[in-house]
């Protein structure tokens, strides 16, 4: 994979594709946000390795002491609540909170090694009900919660179920996000706006919008949960300033547990923690979450002297995956999410058009479409947004592209927790005449429409699903194979995950 893939820089390709005829509208490149640079010399390796063989095991006997004082606490202070409440806790539950199990979280810290530097002022709930922290690099960056006295964070619902550490989460009482719920983002930002706007006691909530780890190189796009309500925010900084960067945890790099070890070896880790002014959104921004995020951005990026990059997790994770597997698309990504926001696109009514969507699909037997039509689907009018929308489809610069595509994305974004919902989407749009079984030349089809590599042994490929009966698949042995050839089936979910960056159609919502 070319180096231009993996730093991520949106780059026009020379092919001739339909990405590089846009490439004038790219934004400066910037490095990679979502690698670990790190290199530890020989001698680190050594130091880090002596120390490492004392501090570890003594850090972790310690902090599993802790554990065994603050669980109890955590328990008590969620007993016999839901884990999502109507109401929020009473005054004896926060007083357990606030003072024993915080106390608690900041030993633990400081055995650890962190040494906790903290500058600026917290702001109350009638200041700021909701915080917003950057750059987010590390699961380390739960300091800042702690520092800003435990406020609720959004959390998927599975983490509640954790041993130990799902009742310590509870006891903040977070905002949990069902995944497998196609209304969830929805749901989110209801129960966010509810909070903040509400006369009683919820605590304030924190939010890391960036939505991923990064290396602290750049500040990405903000995701808008916090900023949908158009409430004042609080903005937190959060600095590693040590000689040996050992806490980034992102795409490429250290896996959680190198970066736990290598930290716990370091004779001390430092971390600052700096709360801005309150940043009030003027009326304009009220009404645009976008506009109101992006302000937002740009204020914590001049306070840490970093710039600012549209990029997104899902823009590089594409783009690594494109270039690994030699597909095309490997550039220009990022220009579909500066396309989305200028479309606004309505996520909360986008999947209840779904099957919409298919039944045109299918009726088109895979039949190209053009702009008009591609304009009447989505019910929008043709605007030059909505041509650059387009030109990322039209893959041989003919006009036309194949309505399939955006479907299954779709399908994938409704349900992507759901693989075999994708998989039956998938088999019907490319089941071109409809007779419940897929032949050697829809499947070519497949993967010369969806994936651009028309020198891939088709006939090979067909023979291994197929096995018996040479002369068709059914949706049985296509199902069976995708999920248990991992070498195949890498291939039709690289499909949908470049899918799910074409259609990600929808970051005014994103939570």
């Amino acid at each position: 994979m070319s180096q231009q893939s993996l730093d991520c820089q949106a780059e026009g390709t020379e092919s001739g594709d339909s990405l590089g005829r846009i490439k004038s509208l790219y934004p400066p490149a910037v490095a990679n946000p979502f690698t670990q640079q790190t290199r530890l010399s020989a001698w680190r390796w050594a130091s880090t390795l002596l120390l490492g063989t004392v501090l570890v095991p003594v850090r972790v006997s310690c902090i599993a002491a802790l554990a065994a004082f603050f669980w109890p606490v955590a328990a008590l202070s969620t007993l016999g609540r839901p884990a999502a409440p109507e109401e929020p806790a009473t005054a004896w539950r926060r007083t357990l909170v606030r003072l024993p199990l915080r106390l608690l979280l900041q030993i633990s810290f400081l055995v650890a090694g962190f040494l906790v530097k903290v500058k600026g002022k917290k702001a109350t709930r009638a200041e700021a009900p909701i915080f917003v922290a950057a750059p987010h690099s590390t699961f380390f960056d739960a300091v800042a919660c702690v520092v800003a006295g435990l406020p609720s964070v959004v959390s998927a619902s599975q983490n509640a179920r954790i041993p130990v550490a799902g009742k310590f989460l509870l006891s903040t009482q977070p905002v949990l996000v069902t995944r497998e719920d196609p209304d969830s983002r929805k749901t989110t930002r209801d129960e966010i706006l509810k909070r903040v706007t509400s006369k009683m006691k919820w605590p304030q909530i924190l939010i890391f919008p960036e939505g991923v780890c990064t290396n602290r190189t750049c500040l990405v796009t903000f995701k808008l949960g916090a900023f949908s309500p158009g409430v004042p925010v609080q903005p937190v900084l959060l600095r590693y300033p040590n000689s040996l960067d050992t806490v980034t945890w992102t795409w490429q790099g250290f896996t959680g547990f190198q970066a736990c070890m290598l930290t716990l070896s370091q004779p001390f880790t430092r971390v600052e923690v700096e709360f801005l002014p309150v940043y009030i959104p003027n009326d304009q921004e009220k009404k645009d979450p976008v506009l109101f995020a992006n302000a937002v951005r740009v204020s914590m990026a001049n306070a840490l002297g970093l710039p600012v990059t549209d990029h997104t997790y899902e823009d590089c994770r594409l783009m690594i995956t494109a270039g690994n597997l030699h597909l095309p698309m490997e550039a220009g990504l990022v220009e579909f999410t500066k396309i989305s926001q200028k479309l606004k696109l309505d996520w909360d009514s986008v999947h209840h058009h779904l099957d919409e969507y298919a039944a045109i699909a299918v009726a088109a037997k895979g039949g190209k479409i053009g702009i008009e039509e591609f304009s009447d689907y989505l019910k929008l009018p043709v605007s030059e947004p909505l041509r650059q929308l387009f030109a990322l489809f039209d893959r041989n610069n003919d006009g036309s592209i194949d309505f399939r595509e955006y479907v299954v994305g779709l399908t994938v974004l409704c349900s992507p927790a759901n693989t075999e919902k994708i998989l039956q989407m998938s088999f019907k749009l490319f089941d071109l005449d409809e007779d419940g079984f897929i032949t050697e030349q829809e499947l070519a089809a497949i993967l010369q429409a969806a994936f651009g590599v028309p020198d891939l042994d088709v006939s090979r490929l067909f023979q291994e699903i197929a096995r018996q009966n040479s002369e068709y698949i059914s949706y049985k042995n296509f199902k069976k194979f995708a999920l248990k050839h991992p070498e195949y089936a890498k291939l039709f979910n690289s499909y949908l995950d470049l899918q799910t960056a074409y259609v990600y159609a929808l970051p005014q919502v994103q939570v």
